[in-house]
């Protein structure tokens, strides 16, 4: 599979590179039209985004390196040279959610709202990133035959770049960009269900990815590794953890009336704008505090 896109002599153009610059534009361009659906001011969205994508960035590089810190410790220079892939993206979600953490309490936005808004960006995003992966050679799975890929009806294209290390392998980078577009169809129209609650949304994409890459990761034949143990699936399980207890907080847990929450309130959303992004919710906390 030919890695480069374009050769300008000097510089060189990836292929990976501009599946991960696609892949955040679209996310950024999402994020935007609901934020400004939302009346969440544009300039906050705009520094929260960009912000969090350098972030997202180091930590999912960061992820990646650590867990082959034997090999970069001899290739220092390497661990800049993101282009030639590994990109871890639980260490991205962990970062990312620091900065959106960090910056929505800088400006007194709700933090939950702003994720759930996010979230659905990551998910497209991350399905047009995997087409990174493969012109990479990278996210690949076990050994298989031609024949049960194009059984599978696996375009041409794929099924000649799943031709690694001198044997055809499984296009897990496939299924996973797939079921990444499912998720985020399902989320779209998700987020406008009537009484969904701020925070639901949010963890539901971490349920969902979790049960998906646990159930990729179990057939993929370059993970990482901690010990033993696939570190994608174990952070899978945590992430999932997370995800139902943000679910089930406000219908379950949390004494709340049918109406109170609400992600499509537009009556809150106008005093949610008026308060500069704090909740009603967030103001009593911070009323109480400063007297």
């Amino acid at each position: 599979m030919e890695r480069v896109a374009l050769d300008l002599g000097i510089i060189q153009i990836y292929w990976y590179s501009i599946f991960i610059f696609l892949g955040i534009l679209v996310a950024s361009i999402i994020i935007y039209n609901e934020s400004s659906r939302k009346g969440i001011d544009k300039d906050f969205v705009v520094n929260l985004v960009f912000n969090t994508i350098i972030f997202g960035i180091i930590g999912a590089r960061l992820y990646y390196v650590l867990f082959n810190l034997d090999y970069y410790k001899s290739n220092l220079i390497e661990i800049l040279e993101i282009w030639n892939g590994g990109l871890a993206i639980h260490g991205g979600i962990i970062f990312g959610i620091i900065s959106l953490i960090y910056n929505c309490k800088k400006k007194n936005v709700s933090i939950l709202k702003m994720l759930d808004i996010v979230v659905v960006g990551v998910i497209i995003g991350q399905a047009i990133g995997r087409w990174g992966n493969f012109f990479n050679s990278e996210a690949y799975g076990a050994v298989t035959t031609l024949e049960h890929l194009q059984n599978s009806h696996i375009p041409e294209f794929v099924i000649k770049g799943m031709y690694i290390l001198g044997e055809y392998r499984t296009p897990t980078f496939l299924y996973e960009s797939i079921l990444c577009i499912i998720g985020f169809i399902a989320l779209i129209f998700i987020r406008r269900v009537k009484y969904i609650k701020i925070g639901q949304i949010s963890g539901l994409y971490f349920m969902y990815y979790s049960v998906i890459r646990f159930i990729i990761e179990g057939t993929r034949a370059d993970s990482l590794m901690l010990g033993s143990i696939k570190a994608a699936r174990l952070a899978s399980i945590i992430l999932f953890i997370v995800g139902l207890i943000m679910f089930l907080y406000h219908s379950r847990f949390k004494n709340e009336q049918k109406f109170e929450n609400i992600y499509n309130d537009e009556r809150k959303d106008e005093r949610f704008i008026q308060n500069n992004g704090v909740t009603e919710e967030e103001q009593r906390p911070l009323f109480i505090k400063q007297n």
